[in-house]
């Protein structure tokens, strides 16, 4: 018995299957479909790449074009099951409802309906064992991949037909509510960008507008600079550090590009240099690429009132009655305004930084301190509402997954499921 075998054997006999179960490999119920094509770059044929599957996704969510590609592709069909062999611990494996044309590091599976529906095979490549099995078969150490020969060695037990029927519509349920998810934070999204531009150009009160060297805005806004409306913190002086046995220090990879508020920090009991930040700070990174990243967010959540962080960002408040930090971050996240910034980097090709001068100098648009937290409060909602969705995004992966280990060994019966009670 070769390695690649014995292991597959070993990772079977970890798995107590119900006795009712069909013990099979995957040779026995799949087949691999070898139907290539060379595109004529002029055809109208759906073409998916590995760019196009989503890890631990069961469907396609998007497509390329056959004009997109020269080389001879893999054929696939409706109801094949497409597996990424390269990188296989990326879990990118899809059920096709359509014919097409893939990637040659996507193997195209055909599977035999008289012992596995479709979507139960779908369900199968991307159980834990399955996942474990293929990243032991990889050979190459850049570009791992695994191979057809190495798969179908693979063992498992499978029920009946009409016991996979029920187990894929408990899961698929589930992947089509994550789906539901992933749809609501792309159009909340989608939302706020278009958020971004209405509301820093015409404002909320439906003012007359004047042009600036910037552009449109209303006019009983004024047009300043970042370093004019805004305060960069400095540390105070007199400040008494020995009587800190330790502190609160936010490394650059604590810093997110998403989230707005920072509430992650280490404590750190010493450290060679640090950049003095006060809680309710923004801090605004500096350096390439994390700047044009969007790395930035509010301190919150430390035990002092204030911290240390990497010497590679920009501490900001704002100033009472005046600028309220939270309309700076947003207007710091538009994507013009961020670029305009970034081509005033300075600094060797690699390490260049944001000065001092450049974001002081910025220009902002400002309304009202009464208006700046309207329009920061709108776009704070929007935040709440993707994070919201995209914790219960995450209830449901972790869902799903635990239903697939369950449902796709037999711990967990069919029959033993209220799905009346199912409520996704």
């Amino acid at each position: 018995m070769n390695d690649k075998k014995k292991n597959s054997e070993n990772i079977y006999e970890q798995i107590t299957f119900p006795k009712d179960w069909d013990p099979t490999s995957l040779s026995d119920v799949f087949d691999l479909r070898r139907e290539t094509m060379v595109p004529t770059g002029i055809g109208n044929q759906r073409y998916i790449g590995l760019e196009h599957i989503d890890s631990g996704r069961m469907k396609i969510s998007r497509y390329g074009g056959e004009s997109e590609i020269r080389s001879a592709k893999n054929k696939f069909y409706p109801d094949d099951i497409l597996y990424g062999k390269l990188r296989p611990y990326l879990d990118k494996s899809v059920l096709a409802d359509i014919k097409g044309i893939c990637s040659t590091d996507i193997l195209v599976f055909k599977v035999d309906k008289d012992r596995i529906l479709p979507r139960y095979g779908a369900c199968l490549v991307h159980t834990s064992a399955f996942l474990q099995y293929v990243i032991s078969t990889t050979t190459g150490v850049n570009h791992p991949r695994t191979s057809w020969s190495s798969i179908g060695k693979f063992r498992c037990s499978i029920p009946k037909l009409a016991e996979q029927s029920i187990i894929v519509h408990a899961l698929f349920i589930l992947q089509q509510a994550i789906a539901q998810q992933e749809q609501i934070i792309t159009k909340t999204k989608e939302l706020k960008r278009s958020l971004m531009h209405r509301l820093f150009t015409y404002g909320l009160r439906g003012e007359e507008l004047k042009g600036t060297e910037i552009g449109l805005m209303p006019e009983s806004w004024k047009l300043t600079n970042i370093g004019e409306a805004y305060e960069f913190t400095t540390k105070p002086r007199g400040i008494d550090l020995s009587k800190y046995k330790e502190l609160p220090f936010i490394p650059m990879e604590l810093i997110s590009e998403n989230q707005r508020l920072l509430h992650k920090y280490e404590m750190r009991k010493s450290f060679s240099s640090g950049t003095y930040v006060q809680k309710g700070d923004l801090v605004v990174a500096k350096i390439t690429p994390s700047f044009e990243n969007g790395k930035q967010g509010i301190v919150t959540n430390i035990p002092l009132d204030f911290c240390y962080a990497t010497t590679e960002v920009w501490p900001l408040h704002g100033v009472d009655g005046q600028s309220n930090i939270e309309y700076l971050h947003y207007y710091l996240k538009k994507s013009d305004v961020r670029n305009e910034i970034a081509g005033k980097m300075e600094g060797s090709t690699g390490r260049q930084r944001v000065p001092r001068n450049v974001l002081f100098d910025a220009k902002i648009p400002l309304p009202s301190y009464e208006e700046q937290i309207e329009i920061s409060d709108i776009f704070i909602s929007l935040d709440e509402k993707i994070d919201a969705t995209e914790s219960k995004k995450k209830s449901l992966h972790d869902l799903f997954k635990t239903m697939l280990q369950l449902l796709m060994t037999g711990q967990v019966r069919v029959k033993d499921i209220d799905f009346g009670e199912i409520n996704v």
